[in-house]
């Protein structure tokens, strides 16, 4: 691990001394260095992921693909929003437009006696080992997902943003990344506060960023594969994951009473969705909102192929800006 660590580090300082200060320094931004070398940390990462995404990852969707891929457009828009937020673009907007708000923030809470509450200290020569509180961190943040994820689903105003991400017809490695922007902001604003409340090391925040994400690229990954009735109930396969995105499924995420259940269990109905997991299938287990069922269905909202009450179905968009300004109108009841 520790050469992993130094190798890592070796190639951010390269990185940094070599492309990103120069630039920095041509545009006048000399005095935020520090903040500039931390975020070529999370570039590297990005590009590291992107490479993983395509080399190890891609291969899977030829090898036994669930469908064939009949709609490219929406694949290279899912591309787009995909390098946006691994590369750094949408960090690097959050940096410029609320850092400075969470440092006031938690700036005004320390001054007020208020302490980091730090997990890993829990359990001294236990808990602070590396790899311990590592794991740690990544199940209380898978939770936290997973609590999250409810919301997305639970509350209207939040389903008009997260619709979009159920929206795609065509999933596939990329369609992680297909959110909403106000979405993102909603969910990266309360990860952040929940990890300067206990105390997650950068290096480690990072870690499990990277993780997530790259979990996640897997679950939507457009492949028939599933890990076994053991398995399943250990990790989240991409199996697992297609069963929450399936259209058959969204009577119980939009909750209308006038549509059929179609006998799913109570509390998957309330969930409005099964299957809310990001890398453990526990939580779902244990609220009881899991669905293990061995289908591969199609993707999609079911808004999307049955029409409302004006005889249209609702149109997501088909580029970036689009899905972004169509969310925003759903938001506000104006699709």
């Amino acid at each position: 691990m520790e050469w992993l660590i130094t190798l890592f580090n070796s190639a951010q300082q390269w990185l940094f001394e070599s492309i990103i200060q120069p630039i920095m320094f041509q545009v006048g931004m000399a005095s935020l260095l520090e903040d500039g070398y931390d975020a070529t940390g999370w570039l590297l990462v990005g590009l590291l992921q992107v490479l993983v995404i395509v080399a190890v990852i891609g291969p899977l969707e030829r090898w036994r693909p669930v469908e064939p891929v009949t709609d490219r457009k929406a694949i290279r828009t899912d591309v787009i929003y995909t390098l946006i937020h691994r590369l750094g673009v949408f960090r690097l907007a959050l940096f410029f437009t609320l850092a400075p708000l969470f440092d006031s923030l938690f700036g005004m809470l320390r001054v007020h006696g208020l302490r980091t509450f730090n997990i890993d200290a829990i359990w001294p020569g236990v808990t602070d080992q590396p790899i311990v509180s590592l794991l740690i961190y990544l199940a209380v943040f898978d939770l936290l997902d997973y609590l999250i994820h409810r919301g997305q689903h639970r509350f209207d105003w939040w389903w008009s943003l997260h619709s979009l991400h159920h929206s795609q017809r065509q999933m596939t490695k990329w369609s992680d990344s297909r959110n909403h922007l106000l979405d993102d902001v909603i969910r990266d604003v309360i990860i952040v506060v929940v990890a300067q409340l206990i105390g997650v090391a950068p290096g480690q925040f990072v870690a499990i960023v990277a993780i997530a994400q790259l979990s996640e690229n897997f679950h939507h990954v457009n492949a028939r594969i599933w890990f076994g009735k053991l398995g399943e109930r250990l990790w989240i396969s991409p199996r697992f994951h297609r069963r929450h995105h399936a259209i058959s499924l969204v009577e119980a995420r939009q909750g209308d009473p006038h549509l059929p259940a179609q006998g799913l269990p109570r509390s998957i109905e309330l969930a409005r969705g099964c299957n809310f997991g990001v890398l453990l299938p526990l939580w779902d287990m244990l609220f009881k909102t899991a669905n293990f069922e061995l289908r591969f269905d199609p993707t999609g909202v079911e808004d999307q192929i049955k029409p409302g009450p004006d005889g249209k179905v609702r149109n997501y968009g088909e580029g970036f800006w689009s899905q972004q300004w169509l969310g925003i109108l759903r938001l506000l009841r104006r699709d």
